[in-house]
C-alpha cells in the first residue's frame, strides 16, 4: 500500500467566520437569535442554535454576549425600539387637525405596512411563540398600555373635533381600535392574501365613518 502523505494542518483547520466589525457582528447574532425564535420558539433557543444559524462558532457569540440571557435581552430591547419608533409615527401623541375617519384608516394602513416591513419583529409581539418569557410579555403589555393611552387621546380629540352629539364611550372605542389593529396585524402575518392592508384600510374607514355619521 502506498503510504499517504501527512495531512496539511492548514487544510483541515476549522473554517472561521469572516471578520466583521463588532457592531455589525452583534446585529448579525441578534438577527440569528430572532430567526431561531420565529422558527423554533423560545424553547429552541440556545447558544449552539444561534451559532449554527449565524454560521459562527460559539466563542464568537461569547465575544459579544456573556450569556444567552444577555443576548435575548439585547434582542428584546432592539425589537421593542423598532416597534415603538414605528408606532410613534403611526399614532401621534396629540393630533391637531384632519378628518378622524381618514386619519384612523390611514393609521391602520401605516401600521399594517410596518408589520409587513418587519414581520419577524411583529410576529413575536402579535403572535408570541410558545414559551415566551415573562419579561417579554411584560414589555409587550407596557407598550400596549402606552399605545392605548395615545389612542384614547386620539378618540377624545376626534370627538371634540367632530362635535359628536351621541354618547360615545371613549375608553371602549379606543380599546376597540387597538384590538382591531392588533387582529389586523395578526391576519396580515398569517394570511396577507386574503386579509390585505388595503382591505383593512377600507374596513377601518367605513366603520369610523358610520360612527362619525352620528354627530
Amino acid at each position: 500500500m502506498t503510504p499517504q502523505p501527512p495531512s496539511d494542518p492548514a487544510k483541515t483547520r476549522r473554517r472561521y467566520a469572516p471578520r466583521m466589525a463588532p457592531e455589525k457582528r452583534r446585529e448579525q447574532l441578534i438577527d440569528a437569535a430572532l430567526t431561531v425564535i420565529v422558527e423554533q420558539g423560545y424553547e429552541g433557543v440556545s447558544i449552539e442554535a444561534i451559532a449554527r444559524t449565524a454560521g459562527v462558532t460559539r466563542p464568537v457569540i461569547y465575544d459579544h454576549f456573556s450569556n444567552l440571557g444577555r443576548l435575548l435581552r439585547a434582542l428584546i430591547e432592539r425589537e421593542e425600539a423598532y416597534a415603538l419608533a414605528q408606532l410613534a409615527e403611526i399614532v401621534p401623541a396629540a393630533p391637531t387637525e384632519g378628518d378622524p375617519p381618514e386619519l384612523f384608516a390611514a393609521g391602520v394602513r401605516r401600521f399594517l405596512d410596518a408589520v409587513a416591513s418587519r414581520p419577524d419583529t411583529w410576529r413575536i409581539i402579535l403572535l408570541p411563540p410558545e414559551g415566551t418569557p415573562t419579561m417579554v410579555r411584560e414589555h409587550v403589555e407596557t407598550n400596549r398600555a402606552q399605545l392605548l393611552g395615545r389612542l384614547t387621546q386620539f378618540v377624545a380629540w376626534a370627538v371634540d373635533q367632530a362635535g359628536i352629539r351621541v354618547e360615545l364611550d371613549i375608553e371602549i372605542c379606543a380599546r376597540a381600535m387597538l384590538r382591531l389593529s392588533e387582529e389586523a396585524g395578526r391576519m396580515v402575518l398569517t394570511d396577507s392574501e386574503r386579509f390585505s392592508p388595503e382591505r383593512y384600510e377600507r374596513f377601518a374607514r367605513t366603520v369610523m365613518e358610520l360612527i362619525w355619521s352620528g354627530r
